[in-house]
C-alpha cells in the first residue's frame, strides 16, 4: 500500500538545550529517519526551538504554550497543507499539565487529524484518574470527528504520544492496578462500536528505561491508536514475544521501536539513554484511504 505520510514521536526528557552535543543527537536523528511529521515531548528552553529551526529548514514548527513548563513541539514538511490547534480540555483541570497538541493534515483529499499527547506522569490514584478523564476526552473528541467527517461518517484520527500507563500503587499490592490493566480498560474503551479505535502493535514492547541501575523496570508507556480503519505499514519485531498489548502479525507490528532496545549490550543501552534520552522514539508509517 502506498505511503500517505510517516511520523516520529518521542519523548526527549526534558530537552532544555543545556547540553548541545544531545540537542545536536537528537537533530541528526530526525534528519537521518526524514519523517513527514514529528513531535518531540518535554521540550522546555527556547534555545531548542530555535535550533530545530535552524537545522530543519524543511518543516513548519508549532509548539503548545501556558503555564507548564513542559511542551509538546510539532513538526511538519511544508509539502502539506496543515493546521495546528491546541486542546485544553486534556490538561482535565490541571493548570501544569499539557494541553493536547493536534495537528489536521490533507493528503489528496484525505483528511487526517493527529493528536499528540503527554498524560499525567503518576502511579497513584490521583495519577490513573486523571488519565482516565483523559482518555475520556479523545473518545468524546473522536464521536465529534465522525459527526463532520465527509469519508462515510469515520473521521481519520490518530492519538499518540507519551500516555505513562504505568497503572496505580495503593496500600499493598492488594489493591494495586498493573500497568497491563489500565492498558486493557483503554483497549476496551477503544473497541467500543461508538469510538471504533484501536492500539498499534510495536515491534518492542516497553519504550521507556532509566538504566541498568534503576529500580524500576522497563515499561510499557508509549502508545499509538488509531481509527479502526486505517492501515499502517508493518515492521518486524525486535521481541520473540510482543506482549504489548495487540498481537504481531506473523513476527511483524505496526509501529517500530527504535533508540536503547536497538543496542545489544546493557553498557551501550546505558549510554543511549544518557546520550539521548529515557524513552525510545516511535515511527511508523500510515498507508494512503481509498476515497
Amino acid at each position: 500500500m502506498p505511503k500517505a505520510f510517516s511520523v516520529l514521536s518521542w519523548n526527549i526528557e526534558h530537552l532544555k538545550g543545556k547540553r548541545p552535543d544531545r540537542l545536536f543527537r537528537i537533530v541528526n536523528t530526525i534528519k537521518f529517519e526524514n519523517p513527514d511529521i514529528f513531535a518531540l515531548y518535554e521540550v522546555e528552553g527556547k534555545t531548542v526551538y530555535h535550533s530545530l529551526l535552524t537545522e530543519l529548514p524543511g518543516y513548519s514548527f508549532h509548539i503548545t504554550e501556558g503555564p507548564q513548563t513542559q511542551e509538546i513541539l510539532v513538526a511538519v514538511k511544508h509539502k502539506f497543507t496543515a493546521f495546528f490547534s491546541q486542546r485544553v480540555e486534556f490538561k482535565s483541570a490541571y493548570s501544569r499539565l499539557r494541553p493536547g497538541a493536534m495537528l489536521s493534515v490533507r493528503v489528496e483529499g484525505q483528511d487526517y487529524s493527529l493528536m499528540f499527547l503527554h498524560l499525567k506522569s503518576q502511579s497513584t490514584p490521583i495519577g490513573l484518574g486523571v488519565r482516565d478523564v483523559q482518555f475520556a476526552s479523545i473518545y468524546k473528541l473522536k464521536r465529534k470527528l465522525d459527526k463532520i467527517a465527509t469519508n462515510n461518517k469515520r473521521a481519520n484520527f490518530i492519538v499518540l504520544g507519551d500516555f505513562n500507563t504505568m497503572g496505580m500503587n495503593y496500600s499493598g499490592r492488594k489493591h494495586d492496578i498493573p500497568a497491563s490493566a489500565e492498558l486493557e480498560r483503554l483497549d476496551k474503551y477503544i473497541n467500543r462500536k461508538s469510538v471504533s479505535m484501536r492500539r498499534l502493535s510495536k515491534t518492542c514492547p516497553n519504550t521507556w528505561s532509566n538504566g541498568s541501575n534503576s529500580r524500576y523496570p522497563a515499561a510499557d508507556l508509549d502508545q499509538v491508536i488509531l481509527s479502526r480503519h486505517l492501515k499502517a505499514r508493518l515492521w518486524h519485531n525486535k521481541s520473540p514475544v510482543n506482549e504489548s498489548g495487540p498481537g504481531s502479525n506473523n513476527g511483524q507490528s505496526e509501529v517500530d521501536i527504535r533508540g536503547w532496545v536497538d543496542q545489544s549490550t546493557v553498557e551501550e543501552q546505558d549510554k543511549w539513554i544518557e546520550n539521548y534520552s529515557d524513552h525510545c522514539y516511535l515511527y511508523f508509517e500510515i498507508t494512503k484511504v481509498s476515497a
